[in-house]
């Protein structure tokens, strides 16, 4: 046979028209992961799985440099300590919301229930471990990136420079202090409160005592009007009020004491996120609750610009207190 007949024989045994020799599934899957007769892996020879990777790999090549660069353009229009929108062109809004703490456990997160035994110390751990965490960065200022350098002792009368943050002395709590398990052993607790950081919001204070709420509970209005003769500087505070939501819980909450003041000071604002800027906090201590009864508590922030929506957590705060 000569070299032409051979090629001829080739041919014909490789025509495509003819239907394959038929293989069991092992065979196949092994001719798919290497052909013998083609040298192709995995249904590819060798040229076209580098032509096919080369592609590729400039294709995302390509995609990666253009989403860099998208990134980086969008990067350059941020500030990181101010946000591009603000105040009524946020998500947040210009009504700061009001908190509490110690909160619930994490199995009961839906739940405002401050519920223990005071003659029991395990029974009340939850609540006076909580409070130490969420006050370790005010009781540790080394705890606060940049705090040191930048903490001013403010008054009325001592506003802090831009890029200042005030101190908030700890000591001012007493008795709703770590040493003294917040009052939590003595079934008088101690409940703090804070308001949420809006970038650049300035309150407007119930400062003029002649145009105080209606709603505003009448102790607070006459602690008002005594500052004004004493000392009027202190009005421009964002006023603090906790009281018994309904009749029955104003006769069993007690005498309540709020720590150090009664508010947040002005001079705390507005929230620039200066660094190791922290947010005022008051303590409300309630020093003769009655045991056995739950208490619904409502607690509000009075400014002029904040409004009160207990559904939208604006302004205000619930909660229940049950001391057995």
């Amino acid at each position: 046979m000569t070299v032409k007949d051979s090629k001829f024989v080739a041919a014909e045994s490789m025509n495509p028209y003819e239907k394959p020799p038929s293989m069991s599934v092992m065979q196949s899957i092994r001719t798919f992961i290497y052909n013998r007769q083609t040298g192709a892996f995995m249904g590819r020879t060798a040229s076209s799985w580098g032509k096919i990777g080369l592609f590729y790999l400039i294709f995302y090549g390509v995609l990666a440099a253009l989403v860099a660069i998208c990134f980086w353009g969008f990067f350059q229009t941020l500030d990181p300590r101010k946000p591009t929108w603000q105040l009524e062109r946020s998500i947040i809004g210009t009504n700061p919301g009001l908190g509490f703490r110690p909160m619930p456990p994490s199995a009961n997160v839906e739940s405002t229930l401050i519920w223990y035994k005071g003659s029991q110390r395990e029974n009340f751990k939850h609540w006076v471990e909580s409070l130490e965490k969420f006050l370790e960065v005010y009781i540790k200022p080394g705890l606060t990136p940049g705090r040191g350098a930048n903490i001013h002792n403010c008054d009325y009368n001592q506003l802090p420079a831009s890029g200042q943050v005030c101190d908030i002395d700890v000591k001012n709590w007493d008795p709703c202090i770590v040493e003294n398990s917040f009052n939590y052993h003595k079934s008088a607790p101690c409940i703090f409160l804070k308001l949420n950081k809006i970038y650049g919001w300035v309150p407007e204070f119930y400062n003029d005592t002649e145009t105080l709420p209606q709603k505003m509970p009448r102790e607070l209005k006459e602690y008002i009007h005594s500052l004004k003769i004493s000392d009027p500087r202190q009005l421009n505070t964002i006023w603090v009020s906790c009281e018994g939501e309904n009749p029955a819980d104003q006769e069993n909450i007690g005498p309540v004491h709020i720590l150090p003041r009664r508010g947040f000071p002005g001079y705390f604002y507005p929230y620039e996120n200066s660094e190791g800027y922290l947010s005022p906090l008051v303590a409300v201590h309630f020093e003769r609750p009655r045991s056995g009864i739950l208490i619904n508590v409502e607690c509000k922030a009075w400014a002029r610009n904040i409004h009160h929506s207990r559904n939208d957590k604006l302004g205000a705060v619930h909660f229940e207190l049950l001391i057995d």
